[in-house]
């Protein structure tokens, strides 16, 4: 009986198909659903996901079919099928099934969208995604009212609801919710300016940067989910110029930096010398009868008080390949499930640039107005607001512009300049006394983990004005001559501290074995040296 079962079921999974594949094939498509629609709609890439899942996965709210059939967001099903019985009162004595009949006439479009497969008929999504735009729609309404706004904001489970909004795997098309007012207000223009009003309210509260001048309007039909619009409101369109990326000159030298580069030949020339020297040094040390020769008075004075500290240090120094085998055995435990580490662009932090001279500035406008004045050693920042959904916001913002296909990864470069500059609580602190942040989190040390935990996008990260600011930065700092001397005694003082303390090692054993010998033999005698 089972096997029958199975097989009826079987054959009613192949007749479904079969019915939506002829259905979806004789259907006239309306022109607009004529074009290509790209996929705008990704899962979150793993080497992100892994950083934070949570900032990733809806904690209270499923929108669309990614975490539809979660368990632990069924709950909020009872909230949205209310507003979906509100919806229908405002369908104009339509039916909400007419909606939905609606809607599937656009399945093959919102399939498209998703970067996954999804496992429902045509009927279930269009179902899924009626209520859905129904619930997003009666919540996005309370930005188009301002006392609303001011109360529910600071409600925890609103945030939890704002947080989930902005997932990236958790949109739905905006073309969906277009469709859902026009049909309320029979209008497709009164419905986007509506949609607009009420996405500009919500990109007010959630944006970390200030918004684009509202004299730019941007068109909704053109933006593909709520995220998508967000994004456009944040990060600016830039030419052609700022797009690309210059390649080095490195045939073409001036005059001018001839004598420059002779004496960085030069000074290479000499610091190759003495890396052969000390290696030299180092591989006759290692040798058999070297480590023969000193252990051996090692253990005729190892008696003597204050030798067993010395003896220590000495095979410290001479012998330090026994260490280094035991640290370069693998753990095969602890490496397990982590994820991968969070890389910073090379650029000087706040306090460092500050102690060189550099002056911070807040600008006006948004990431396009970041600049560095040599001049007048000047930084020019956005002000940033960092509050309870930023992490998530600036994650989930990341993480789409590293799953297009196209366009340059402006928002994400910017993250890296903030996780470079940014390495302390204090780095925060200053920034926050520069009016660059306004910090609204607990403390400045969970803003600076909010910075340093950006890890870099999976994807290249090219942009070329922003590029050139860190590279005029790094520029001023490394040539001030503070900067200089401090790695110069880095490098050449502080880095040779290990053949330092080999020199002072065999002196010392050369005056310990002198003086042993000297307690058996009479040097006096033998150097005819008199008392």
């Amino acid at each position: 009986m089972a096997s029958i079962s199975s097989t009826s079921a079987s054959h009613f999974d192949e007749l479904r198909w079969l019915i939506n594949i002829r259905r979806s094939l004789a259907e006239e498509l309306e022109e607009e659903e004529e074009i290509e629609v790209p996929v705008s709609i990704f899962n979150v890439p793993k080497a992100l996901m892994l950083t934070d899942p949570e900032s990733y996965v809806p904690q209270l709210v499923a929108l669309g079919p990614y975490h539809y059939w979660r368990p632990e967001l069924h709950e909020m099903e009872t909230y949205k099928l209310a507003a979906a019985k509100r919806t229908q009162k405002h369908l104009q004595c339509l039916q909400f099934h007419t909606l939905v009949e609606n809607l599937m006439r656009f399945e093959p479009r919102i399939r498209a969208c998703y970067h996954k497969y999804l496992h429902f008929d045509g009927e279930t999504l269009a179902w899924m995604m009626a209520i859905d735009a129904s619930f997003l729609l009666e919540f996005l309404q309370i930005y188009g009212i301002r006392q609303g706004k001011k109360t529910l904001s600071r409600m925890s489970a609103h945030n939890s609801i704002l947080r989930d909004v902005v997932m990236l795997e958790n949109q739905i098309q905006l073309f969906i919710l277009r469709k859902v007012l026009e049909i309320q207000n029979s209008s497709l223009e009164s419905a986007d300016e509506l949609l607009v009003s009420m996405l500009n309210g919500l990109s007010k509260e959630l944006s970390p940067l200030r918004t684009m001048d509202h004299s730019v309007k941007i068109d909704v039909s053109t933006c593909a989910h709520v995220l998508n619009f967000l994004h456009d409101t944040i990060v600016p369109k830039l030419d052609e110029e700022q797009c690309e990326t210059s390649e080095p000159e490195d045939n073409k030298t001036s005059d001018s930096q001839v004598p420059k580069q002779l004496l960085s030949e030069s000074w290479n020339l000499v610091s190759r010398m003495k890396r052969n020297s000390f290696r030299i040094i180092k591989a006759l040390l290692h040798s058999r009868p070297a480590r023969v020769l000193l252990k051996l008075p090692l253990k005729i004075v190892s008696n003597l008080p204050g030798i067993l500290i010395l003896k220590q240090l000495i095979k410290h120094v001479f012998f330090p390949q026994d260490n280094e085998e035991r640290e370069a055995k693998p753990d095969h435990g602890s490496g397990r499930n982590k994820p991968p580490p969070a890389e910073e662009i090379a650029i000087p932090s706040v306090e460092d640039l500050l102690k060189s001279g550099v002056r911070f500035i807040p600008t006006n406008g948004n990431i396009s107005k970041i600049t560095f004045d040599p001049n007048t050693v000047t930084f020019h920042l956005p002000t940033v607001t960092l509050d309870i959904n930023t992490k998530v916001v600036l994650r989930n913002l990341v993480a789409y512009e590293a799953s297009k296909a196209s366009g340059p990864l402006v928002f994400t470069r910017y993250t890296e300049l903030m996780n470079g500059i940014i390495d302390t609580e204090q780095d925060v602190k200053l920034l926050s006394e520069k009016g660059i942040i306004l910090n609204h989190l607990k403390s400045d040390e969970e803003a600076a983990e909010l910075w340093n935990g950006m890890s870099k996008s999976i994807r290249l990260t090219k942009v070329a004005f922003l590029d050139k600011v860190i590279e005029d930065v790094n520029k001023y700092h490394n040539y001030r001559w503070n900067v200089k001397a401090r790695k110069f005694f880095k490098q050449y003082v502080y880095g040779s501290w290990q053949l330092l303390t080999l020199l002072a090692a065999i002196m010392i054993l050369i005056l310990l074995t002198f003086q042993t010998f000297c307690s058996v033999y009479s040097c006096s005698r033998v150097l005819r040296i008199q008392a």
